[in-house]
């Protein structure tokens, strides 16, 4: 917000120079309190730069032009013994764990979403996703960090991005749970940034009320500008943090941070250790994924509605698909990184187009409007465009590792079908089961081979499967839930 509260005049001049005056319709109408919040509303957003985005995203649709060869990003294979490509994983995990032990990386969430789609009516982190326990979401990746402070003998520092529609709701959430047992000045809050929604036949900027502009939050690319500008970066540079360790908040088993992804990023030759990524590979190649590609160079992220159909059904003479590596939304970036970003004009990450169903105001007659089909262009920013960004030169660039699906990947996204609660909780079981019986223990398993239970393993219990060695293990009958 501004520090200084604006003019009714100055403000208007403003909107009447690009033409979105219309915001003021309903402003001698408004109260006192009212009128200030719609000014500052106003004030905030970056009204002389309307023009361009209504001509580049509402009158035209920015069309998607696929590169000339496009090749097949490298990565590093989940197995270091690979043929394809031979790694040292132990040397790499010594790295990461060093920085880890010097307070160099913090983990970053990002966490604005609500859990509607879930049948929630809640910030997503707060949905219970533990397998057995029920665990909220902030929970389970708030044991992890509690596991990481006692392995690594000092705290992670935790950052968290909100969007403007759930922070308070979040905070409150933490406070309620005494933060998890992680010590609250180790836990940063901080809300993304808004984009105005624009109407999809005019360019106007919406109202959703007679006093308030209508925004949406503008993406996980917006997590750029926001570390920069709520203080987080700075925290973090005073703390000695050099590496941001990224993920998406639907997804309770990532490795909130992962010693060897840390390393490899930190110290691989081809790394120029910027912004690194994790893949799973493609279950099939309709798969609905981004695709980590070499693109003049350079990694890049192609949306799988923009990578012809051709290119993904590719397969190679062993049978697995061409195009494998799918994103995940995992990375590690560093902080240097997030500031040239930040700071420097010339690096601003693009805008994605959405047509979305847009609640506004009736100008005429000021009564509230619920489109039955799409009306309005939202506009937001994505992350893994930054990636483009690297540095290549002299062989080095933006990394890709491979990571294990059911090791790292059990996302809640949608009520039911692919990628919801019920999913989650069998990638929970299976990834637990592998875990025990990695250590010796016993799972019950059908025909199929699926584990006949539910089971769940707590990050304080362990971290990784290596950390069950020893430790006393259930006589686990089939049917049960049993958490550890």
């Amino acid at each position: 917000m501004n520090a200084t509260q604006p003019d009714e005049q100055s403000i208007r001049r403003r909107l009447q120079a690009v033409g979105q005056e219309h915001l003021l319709t309903f402003y001698p109408t408004l109260a006192p309190p009212q009128q200030r919040s719609l000014l500052a509303q106003i004030a905030d957003l970056e009204i002389e730069a309307l023009p361009a985005l209504v001509e580049t995203y509402v009158r035209n649709k920015p069309a998607f032009s696929l590169p000339a060869n496009v090749q097949p990003a490298e990565y590093y294979p989940h197995d270091p013994a690979s043929p394809r490509r031979p790694w040292d994983r132990d040397h790499f995990r010594a790295v990461g764990s060093r920085l880890l032990k010097e307070g160099r990386v913090a983990a970053f969430v990002v966490a604005g979403g609500q859990g509607s789609r879930l049948g929630y009516e809640g910030p997503k982190g707060c949905y219970a996703a533990g397998a057995v326990s029920g665990r909220p979401l902030f929970g389970m990746f708030a044991d992890q960090l509690v596991a990481a402070g006692r392995k690594y003998g000092r705290p992670v520092p935790w950052y968290i991005m909100t969007s403007p529609l759930n922070h308070e709701a979040t905070v409150r959430f933490f406070e309620e749970n005494a933060y998890f047992g992680l010590d609250r000045a180790n836990v940063m809050f901080f809300p993304q940034g808004v984009m105005p929604s624009l109407d999809m036949a005019t360019g106007k900027v919406l109202l959703a009320a007679k006093g308030e502009v209508a925004t949406n939050p503008d993406g996980h690319g917006g997590a750029i500008k926001a570390l920069c500008v709520s203080g987080a970066l700075a925290d973090m540079k005073r703390r000695g943090v050099e590496h941001l360790s990224y993920f998406q908040v639907d997804n309770p088993t990532v490795k909130v941070v992962d010693p060897v992804f840390i390393g490899l990023h930190a110290a691989a030759p081809d790394s120029t250790g910027q912004m690194s990524s994790k893949m799973t590979p493609k279950a099939y190649p309709e798969e609905k994924v981004g695709v980590f590609c070499n693109v003049n160079g350079k990694t890049e992220v192609i949306e799988y509605s923009d990578l012809p159909m051709e290119l993904q059904r590719q397969r190679l003479d062993d049978g697995s698909l061409r195009f494998i590596a799918g994103s995940i939304a995992i990375h590690i970036i560093s902080t240097a990184f997030v500031e040239k970003l930040g700071t420097d004009p010339s690096f601003s990450l693009p805008y994605h187009r959405a047509e979305k169903k847009v609640p506004h105001v009736d100008l005429a007659t000021g009564n509230l409007v619920s489109p039955q089909t799409s009306n309005g262009v939202k506009l937001e920013k994505f992350i893994f465009d930054a990636l483009a960004m690297c540095d290549s030169a002299a062989g080095r660039g933006s990394i890709v590792y491979e990571t294990d699906r059911i090791e790292e990947f059990a996302p809640i996204k949608n009520a039911t079908g692919v990628d919801s609660p019920e999913t989650s909780r069998e990638l929970q079981t299976q990834r637990a089961a592998r875990w025990i019986e990695k250590a010796g223990g016993r799972v019950p398993r059908g025909t199929d081979g699926k584990p006949q239970c539910v089971l769940e393993i707590k990050a304080t219990t362990a971290l990784e499967a290596e950390d069950l060695k020893g430790k006393p293990l259930p006589d686990i009958r089939p049917g049960e839930s049993v958490l550890l």
